[in-house]
């Protein structure tokens, strides 16, 4: 028998792209290990990081000798690799809203709140912390309200896209936790607040939560 290599992360605890793939690795009931990169500490830039993930970024995921980086790749990489609990609908129509929400979330409200972006905003002196703070709920607040638009508007379900969590869940959970972080008022997108409530019940989702991480603190 064949057995298949170990699954390693190198990941932040606070790192919304990170927190996504942990939450997809506890709803598949994969073990993994995990190596932290420190942020702050600029670990992301030393020369034996970079050799994994030329962009110095989280997270990384290494299986044998496959390495990938991009969270959302890896979080496809993962659904296929193992298909249950999958993380898109059968449907096709379902599964193109579960990507077009995910994507909402990951490509235009969390870079504009990425660690890069806010330590290049620190290098303008005019941009004290509470311009910075402000800043970063602004662009929050601007995702979210087209964010709670669509949930809204769709069809009912406990998750994002049905009953059951899915890729866009694994997304909007780290961005939640991040409004929460600057001060983001939730009670002005309930849907939103009311499917991460319904998320933060299951287990997969409070074991992946930045809190309980081994390098967090």
């Amino acid at each position: 028998m064949t057995t298949r290599p170990a699954l390693t992360l190198y990941d932040y605890f606070r790192s919304s792209a990170s927190y996504r793939v942990r939450i997809a690795l506890h709803l598949k009931g994969l073990a993994f290990a995990q190596v932290g990169v420190h942020l702050l500490r600029e670990e992301q830039v030393a020369p034996a990081y970079l050799s994994l993930n030329p962009q110095g970024l989280v997270p990384t995921l290494r299986h044998g000798p496959l390495v990938l980086t991009q969270s959302m790749a890896i979080l496809e990489y993962i659904d296929e690799l193992h298909p249950q609990p999958p993380l898109l609908p059968s449907a096709i129509e379902a599964r193109a809203r579960t990507r077009q929400l995910a994507l909402l979330i990951a490509c235009d409200i969390h870079p504009l709140n990425n660690l890069r972006v806010l330590k290049y905003l620190a290098t303008d002196p005019s941009f004290d912390a509470a311009r910075k703070q402000a800043w970063i709920r602004h662009w929050i607040e601007a995702g979210f309200e087209a964010l709670e638009t669509e949930l809204a508007a769709g069809p009912a379900g406990s998750f994002c896209v049905g009953d059951a969590p899915t890729l866009a869940d694994c997304c909007l959970v780290p961005q939640v936790f991040n409004a929460q972080r600057f001060g983001v008022d939730l009670q002005r997108f309930p849907t939103v607040a009311r499917i991460a409530a319904a998320c933060s019940e299951l287990d997969a989702f409070q074991r992946a939560h930045p809190d309980r991480q081994p390098d967090a603190g």
